[in-house]
């Protein structure tokens, strides 16, 4: 068990070293810790004198009644190299899946990690992502921001249209291409609504979001 902690060190350090691509260095670091330490006891108990060939046969058929009972286990561990091989998210994306949304914190055999927004840590099953339905928010470079504003009934709808593109023209974090589109929305029964569309680098998607609708209320 020394020896395999030491040895797992040393390929973190590997891994550190060349740059591994973060989703599969704890994917590789979790099956390679099981595999040794399987081998490990095979070991064991072949130097303690148990004979090899009836115990592997037991052990295939251990193993199978195992496989069986634990075949939702099985299809995580599948869906974790589907998730290894495919890539629909990495390691420090933001991600929305099974109704939980936050960052990919790690991706390990049988599971993967999130840390929500205010630092909740879930563990998702592998086989669930792997199969269901899953946003990014993270693999595009840019993201369209979208708001909805309300004014009322008597007010300039030309006015408050300059307003909001002045306000989005001085923010540097928006892109000028695609061009900001601002039209009216629906009429509403207390309020005629504005629809307001402009493109942004995503990493800087939330602080125009807010910002905006912070000037717009001062406005």
């Amino acid at each position: 068990l020394w020896l395999i902690k030491k040895l797992l060190y040393a390929i973190n350090l590997i891994f550190e070293r060349r740059n591994f691509d973060n989703s599969l260095k704890g994917f590789l670091r979790s099956f390679i810790d099981i595999i040794l330490k399987v081998l490990l006891v095979i070991t064991v108990l072949s130097t303690l004198g148990v004979e090899m060939t009836s115990f592997i046969a037991i052990l295939g058929a251990a193993g199978f009644a195992i496989g069986m009972a634990l075949s939702g286990t099985l299809s995580n561990f599948a869906g974790g190299v589907i998730i290894l091989i495919l890539k629909p998210f990495r390691v420090g994306d933001v991600i929305e899946a099974q109704g939980y949304l936050g960052n990919v914190k790690e991706i390990q055999i049988f599971n993967t990690t999130l840390n929500t927004f205010d630092n909740k840590r879930i563990i998702i099953p592998n086989g669930a992502l792997a199969t269901g339905n899953l946003t990014n928010y993270s693999i595009e470079d840019r993201r369209r921001v979208d708001w909805t504003f309300g004014i009322s009934y008597g007010d300039s709808f030309d006015k408050a249209k300059e307003i909001i593109f002045d306000l989005l023209a001085k923010n540097e974090k928006v892109l000028r291409d695609p061009e900001i589109f601002i039209a009216l929305q629906s009429l509403g029964d207390s309020a005629v609504n504005i629809v307001v569309r402009a493109w942004c680098n995503t990493p800087d998607y939330w602080d125009i979001y807010f910002r905006l609708n912070e000037e717009v209320y001062k406005s």
